[in-house]
């Protein structure tokens, strides 16, 4: 039997965890996929983040598929997202491709009992991982700041502490760690909310930057592609804002985009 690792994160996953299954709580788009091809996961389970536009939120389970991965989504209001322990513990799958389901993994198993079947037994060959396009933007660049995009907010720089941000991870804290993964202080960020899910832990990000003086929001799971920054930016309908997000004018039902061409026109990322 191999062995099982769970994460809280996709971005977490490195050379060591080549051969083991994995029980991430990523969303189940195509970046974490693949970083987990990329890492020679044996599979890997993910959360299905609200399915959500174009059902981005399961597109790393077809991705995983061409690489001979079983990979399967579990239910977001089954399990956290962000939460892997909590993921082990409740999730429930709501989705599995094609190689997954060939090793007895079904609609509604636990994650625990999907993970024990998956460990067991021989595991062929995978194709190596192809890596997505560029997963980095320059979305905008009107008036007194650069808006930036990035497919995971892993992707960050300390050049960016200046820029209007736009993520497409989703907005829940790690919860092994309890951080928000923006490591530098920018002035304002946005996430997709990965339909919030069991617990709101799709939102729990905002009150965490709130506290250290950044404005946030997150983007609704229906209104945008979640990893993929510039759905986010063009298409994405605010779901939540924090404190600070709401003092600068943002509010749920506005377009992102409309929000931050709002701060840019006004040359403004401070409270007043």
């Amino acid at each position: 039997m191999v062995e099982t690792t769970v994460l809280d994160s996709a971005t977490k996953l490195t050379a060591h965890h080549r051969g083991h299954v994995v029980i991430a709580a990523s969303h189940g788009g195509v970046y974490p996929a693949y970083l987990a091809a990329a890492a020679g996961v044996t599979a890997i389970f993910l959360n299905n983040a609200g399915v959500g536009k174009d059902a981005a939120g399961i597109a790393g389970l077809e991705y995983l598929q061409h690489c001979g991965i079983p990979a399967a989504a579990v239910d977001h209001w089954s399990a956290r997202i962000g939460d892997g322990a909590d993921t082990r513990d409740h999730g429930k799958l709501s989705h599995v491709n094609e190689t997954a389901r060939l090793r007895g993994c079904m609609i509604g198993m636990s994650v625990t009992d999907a993970a024990t079947l998956l460990a067991q037994g021989t595991h062929a060959a995978v194709a190596d991982a192809v890596k997505p396009e560029e997963a980095r933007y320059e979305l905008a660049n009107v008036g007194h700041r650069k808006v930036i995009g990035i497919d995971s907010v892993s992707l960050l720089e300390d050049a960016d502490a200046n820029a209007l941000v736009v993520t497409a991870s989703h907005g829940a804290l790690l919860a092994s760690s309890g951080t928000d993964s923006v490591r530098v202080q920018v002035p304002v960020i946005s996430f997709h909310d990965a339909g919030g899910g069991k617990d709101d832990a799709g939102y729990s990000r905002l009150p965490r930057l709130e506290a250290r003086g950044i404005a946030a929001v997150t983007v609704s799971a229906d209104s945008a592609r979640i990893g993929d920054s510039r759905s986010c930016y063009d298409e994405g309908i605010i779901s939540r804002a924090n404190a600070p997000a709401r003092e600068l004018g943002a509010r749920p039902g506005d377009s992102l985009k409309s929000f931050y061409a709002s701060l840019q026109l006004g040359g403004h990322t401070h409270r007043s």
